[in-house]
């Protein structure tokens, strides 16, 4: 008994040493494995190994120019300060998501085929700056050194139930672009060099056919386009694939004979009537009540680059909005003598089709074209037919383009579909084609709030840049970034990837000589 008492003694003890032993050896291999993580988190979160990785070109060249490495205070705001949430508020969550979708990308992927451009733009750029993490430095967002423009800003930023991101004015505080610089733009729409020869008079047109249009006073010039009337089916049958439910049904439409723009209106042309109107405009935080405006009303200078940096000349005009782009047509009818407005949808699909009656213009299928769903990121579809008429996602290199960088429609128009979508005289309602009795020259909804785009553009991915395709403005979430309080409908918008071309109707006298 007495041995037995004994054994059950020492293997209790044995017992308690070992447990002992256990919890001593778990819990310096816990501190082991908190110290290691914590000296691999602190190593992670370095700006040299953050660079090691995000091998983007000129990403630590920007920064060291930005304003968070290169200020008078010498403060350095880190990788981490701005692209993880804030210590203790997500921090590690976010590290670890973002770490592993780096990881993947540093082993799987190219960083070559990785489309740099596309994610400086804002909607992707938001995906990388964490909100938290601004306001987290930047508490006090009304310091004395912040301009009138800045405080009005700020305080709509403040008041503001669905407020813009920080990162909407301050695009470029972190990696630094001068061609983002959130100010105004005062050199904006200013000649550097005289034309070789100045229009004294528009173009005389006696007869429905093909004109160049000359603007008066300018040496600016564009080409326009008759396009015969005629009936078509507009909008896209129930079964042409990635078709969205606006578009239909199909009805048959007549439209008159009209004249539209080869190509879109350039910054060329747009300058044009920046030049001559924009003193003449409205002021800064000047309250705009109505709807109406007269022939000379002109645009206050811009903030920031409105051509993105991606050039004038040529290429499309952008970040104008609805309103800019129909006062521009009045204008343009002011001093030409002629009658300039924005197409009709109706219009504009019919001269988009140029006589077919397929998704596009050209043959092809828009399933086959379409880069969206995980398949076709592993196999890459054969786009070599629509890249040759569109400018969209997957040829853009997220901006726009010159206009010969494509070839024409049946009608002989370029970037009817892509480069940049174009605004419509029409308001827009998803019901237009179920309620619309209108067969002859229809013009949409009588009112609405917003007003119909067509064509997609150099961000739309395939299935948007069919004839059939429709969108519309997005008025108050285009205008977030508009310093001017209260905001301003009428000049700019945040809208890069939306134009216009215009349609020049004829008179019944040139009609009847054709």
């Amino acid at each position: 008994m007495v041995k037995m008492s004994r054994h059950i003694k020492s293997n209790f003890l044995n017992n308690g040493r070992f447990k002992l032993y256990f919890f001593t050896a778990g819990f310096i291999l816990c501190l082991i494995i908190i110290f290691i993580a914590g000296k691999a988190i602190k190593y992670t979160s370095t700006d040299n190994y953050c660079m090691s990785c995000h091998i983007h070109p000129h990403a630590e060249q920007t920064w060291r120019l930005s304003t968070h490495y290169n200020n008078k205070s010498g403060t350095i705001v880190h990788c981490v300060d701005c692209h993880l949430a804030p210590q203790g508020k997500g921090y590690l969550r976010t590290k670890i998501k973002h770490g592993l979708k780096d990881l993947y990308s540093y082993w799987f992927r190219d960083s070559a085929s990785i489309n740099w451009e596309s994610k400086k733009l804002i909607e992707n750029a938001r995906k990388f700056v964490y909100e938290k993490s601004c306001l987290e430095c930047h508490q006090n967002l009304f310091p004395v050194t912040l301009s009138k423009e800045g405080d009005d800003a700020h305080l709509f930023y403040t008041l503001s139930e669905n407020p813009p991101r920080c990162i909407n004015c301050h695009l470029t505080v972190g990696h630094f672009d001068k061609n983002f610089r959130h100010a105004k733009d005062t050199t904006f729409g200013v000649v550097k060099s005289a034309a070789s020869s100045i229009y004294k008079e528009p173009a005389k047109v006696d007869k429905f056919e093909n004109f160049t249009e000359t603007i008066p006073g300018t040496g600016v010039s564009f080409r326009m386009i008759a396009i015969p009337g005629g009936k078509f089916m507009m909008g896209s049958p129930d079964n042409e694939p990635l078709r969205d439910n606006d578009e239909g049904p199909v009805r048959e439409v007549t439209v008159s004979p009209f004249w539209i723009g080869e190509v879109e209106v350039t910054w060329d042309e747009y300058l044009a009537f920046f030049q001559a109107t924009s003193s003449q405009g409205r002021t800064e935080g000047q309250v705009v009540t109505t709807g109406k405006v007269d022939a000379i009303s002109g645009p206050t200078p811009p903030w920031g680059a409105p051509d993105q940096g991606w050039g004038k000349g040529s290429r499309p005009a952008i970040t104008m909005t609805w309103y800019a782009a129909n006062v521009y047509c009045k204008w343009l009818s002011k001093v030409t003598g002629k009658k300039y407005r924005l197409p009709t949808e109706a219009e504009w699909e019919y001269a988009c089709r140029g006589g077919t009656s397929t998704p596009y213009f050209f043959e092809g299928d828009p399933k086959k074209f379409t880069s969206e769903g995980f398949l076709k990121k592993i196999f890459k579809p054969d786009t070599s037919v629509i890249s040759s008429y569109v400018i969209y996602k997957v040829n853009s290199n997220f901006r726009t383009a010159e206009p010969s960088a494509v070839r024409p429609n049946p009608f002989g128009l370029r970037n009817m579909l892509g480069n940049v979508a174009e605004f419509c005289l029409d308001y827009y309602s998803p019901d237009t084609y179920r309620t619309d009795t209108v067969r002859v020259n229809p013009r949409g909804p009588e009112w609405g709030e917003e007003h119909v785009i067509r064509g997609g553009s150099y961000k739309s991915d395939a299935r948007d840049v069919r004839c059939s395709s429709r969108d519309f403005t997005k008025t108050k979430a285009w205008l977030v970034t508009d310093p001017q309080m209260p905001k301003s409908i009428w000049w700019y918008s945040d809208c890069i990837d939306v134009g216009f071309r215009v349609v020049c109707e004829p008179d019944s006298s040139i009609l009847n000589r054709r």
